[in-house]
């Protein structure tokens, strides 16, 4: 298996910034992509779901992917989503990750379409075979309507040394746990991502390898400190930490997609970004902007600038 030791740890699936004409905003995309390299991040995903991917044209996420790279100049790994309804769109949009100089790729199923497994099987090995950067997929059931099985992901795994790993945004730890057993357990370089927070201590007491949670775009340090003290051994720091962090996911529940939510976070944290979103998503209304900051401050994220 090709060597993975880039993507593990704490790596943000960032927000991409918009104006109001619906653009991508440069200067607000350069304040959070260097404010969370600069709070020790240990790389950086973009153009997943809060990365509003599936509201952009093929060169919109291009022009986004481009940004990125540059802006980040090889400071931490970059991954680049390239997920798409159809298995030729992600060939061209991971043809253009290797050409810009991203450092991975993460694929989410297609989620318009219910394939059978074997299709499903099919759909990712020729991506695969088109491409010779690192490849992670992502499984979001809850978005695509269908699970990446264990099996499926091991016998991916078993055929492309450069699969190296999994983004798990699912809700119950039951997954995850499967797929470390199933997978990582004969492929040790395979690396297990949850997607949400608060199994993310979970995660890792099963020897899974970080998170990309959307929670970090704002408050990077609670997962950051928690990953430190769970590799110290100091597990009494872990768990309270750990207490904080499960409060971020209620945060979700206050809009569907909560993409508008994650972006109020990170100008409630202190980074004066533009909250503008893409319909059909639409702005955060005033009232749950007030739950919003009560979680916030309950989470201590306010009040500490955590």
């Amino acid at each position: 298996m090709a060597a993975t030791n880039l993507f593990t740890g704490i790596i943000p699936p960032v927000s991409t910034i918009f104006n109001k004409d619906g653009k991508l905003d440069q200067a607000g995309m350069s304040l959070l992509i260097n404010d969370l390299i600069s709070r020790g991040v240990n790389g950086l995903f973009f153009l997943g779901t809060g990365g509003e991917f599936s509201q952009l044209t093929i060169e919109e996420r291009k022009e986004v992917a481009e940004f990125a790279v540059k802006e980040v100049n090889g400071r931490v790994p970059v991954l680049i989503g390239t997920g798409a309804l159809n298995t030729k769109t992600v060939i061209e949009l991971n043809k253009h990750a290797k050409a810009i100089q991203a450092d991975g790729v993460v694929v989410v199923n297609p989620y318009y379409l219910t394939l059978s497994e074997e299709n499903l099987y099919r759909h990712y090995s020729e991506i695969a075979e088109h491409t010779e950067l690192p490849i992670l997929l992502y499984n979001f059931p809850a978005l695509t309507g269908q699970n990446l099985s264990a099996n499926l992901v091991l016998r991916l795994v078993n055929q492309y040394n450069h699969i190296v790993g999994i983004k798990e945004t699912v809700e119950k730890i039951g997954h995850i746990r499967e797929i470390i057993l199933k997978v990582k357990s004969g492929n040790p370089e395979f690396r297990v991502l949850c997607g949400y927070e608060d199994l993310f201590l979970d995660t890792l007491t099963l020897g899974g390898d970080g998170i990309i949670g959307a929670g970090c775009n704002f408050a990077p340090e609670l997962s950051i400190d928690l990953y430190d003290a769970f590799l110290r051994g100091d597990y009494q720091k872990a768990v309270e930490l750990n207490k904080r962090l499960a409060m971020i996911p209620e945060m979700y529940k206050l809009d569907t997609p909560f993409i508008n939510v994650i972006k109020e976070a990170i100008a409630m944290s202190g980074l004066d970004i533009s909250t503008e979103v893409l319909p059909p998503v639409r702005p955060l209304d005033e009232e749950k902007k007030k739950e919003l900051e009560n979680i916030l401050k309950q989470a201590e994220i306010l009040a500490k600038n955590v």
